[in-house]
């Protein structure tokens, strides 16, 4: 193995151009950790906030881009155990995954799923982590209940359309064209509504209202979220496209006995990580493994092409996931 590899870097805060192919040393694992030959890296919106100069990568995480990852594990760290070289997994990374070789904790790693490829499995790790966390966890969505998710065709979105689903969900969506609609109703969503022509509000409080919302536009979707819950609803932010201040009436979250919550899976400790790792692993990776779920992949670029990857991911014309090849 070279003790060089080839990444792509942040030259400096800006636009996609700024993202430049560049060498650096193969990093080296530490207690608890591995070291992945990278075979494909998944693209995702907190890589472009990074890039943007909005988003700091939390201490000790590498600087490079990258937040999920397939490929195979080549070294191990001191006190790793349960994993082996030569195994080839789907893994959750602190950062760097626009690289050759990436080091990341030994338990984020998951089995690549029966009958999915190495560029599949590369879709699953923030998505899924991130889903799992809000929607089930946090959002504590039950079967039967009424879920809207936005950005129902995002890489995000596909995830939580499926997995709402499968656990017997309601599931309604939004997105930004008829044929991104067509594509949430074929994953599992009851009612899909076109952003630019329907109000999500009114639909809602036609069905009773949505018992769970999960929201990465923010900014005045805000108050109309709110509008759209069902009493005793919940209102799970993960991101803010359209930003995140705004005005809201709280006499409404009062009177209906609304809850509003939110995360962010990056700055999680290890271990929280590790728990959500082996929530997936006992509860959703046999779905993943009978095909009862899959991802969505949108396109694949190669490596030295991640700004375009990202002009596209920016560009919101994407449905599902977009990954990079690397091997």
């Amino acid at each position: 193995m070279s003790k060089d590899m080839q990444v792509i870097e942040i030259s400096k805060p800006g636009d996609p151009s700024v993202l430049v192919p560049t060498t650096r040393a193969v990093p080296v694992p530490q207690y608890g950790q591995v070291l992945i030959k990278v075979a494909y890296a998944g693209v995702n919106r907190p890589d472009a906030l990074q890039r943007a100069g909005l988003y700091n990568p939390p201490p000790n995480a590498s600087d490079l881009p990258g937040l999920e990852a397939s490929g195979t594990v080549v070294k191990l760290g001191m006190g790793v155990t349960g994993i082996q070289e030569g195994d080839h997994v789907s893994a959750l990374l602190p950062g760097g995954g626009y690289a050759e070789y990436v080091v990341t904790q030994a338990d984020h790693c998951l089995p690549v799923p029966k009958g999915l490829s190495l560029k599949e499995a590369a879709c699953l790790p923030e998505t899924y982590f991130t889903v799992w966390s809000n929607v089930f966890h946090r959002g504590a969505l039950q079967a039967g209940e009424r879920f809207l998710v936005h950005g129902g065709s995002s890489g995000i979105g596909t995830t939580a359309v499926q997995m709402a689903s499968v656990f017997g969900a309601r599931v309604f969506a939004t997105a930004g064209s008829d044929e991104k609609c067509q594509a949430c109703r074929d994953l599992g969503a009851e009612v899909a509504m076109n952003y630019k022509e329907d109000d999500f509000v009114e639909a809602m409080q036609k069905e009773g209202g949505a018992n769970l919302i999960l929201d990465m536009v923010g900014g005045d979707y805000i108050p109309r979220n709110i509008k759209s819950l069902a009493d005793d609803g919940r209102l799970v932010q993960i991101a803010f496209l359209q930003g995140p201040k705004v005005e809201v009436n709280f006499v409404h979250v009062m009177a209906r006995r609304l809850t509003i919550t939110g995360s962010t899976l990056r700055p999680q400790s290890n271990l929280a990580k590790s728990k959500i790792a082996q929530t997936l692993r006992d509860k959703v990776w046999p779905l993943l493994d009978r095909g009862r779920l899959h991802p969505v992949l949108d396109s694949t670029f190669d490596l030295k092409d991640a700004s375009q990857a990202h002009v596209r991911m920016e560009s919101s014309a994407h449905i599902g996931k977009i990954v990079l090849k690397v091997a």
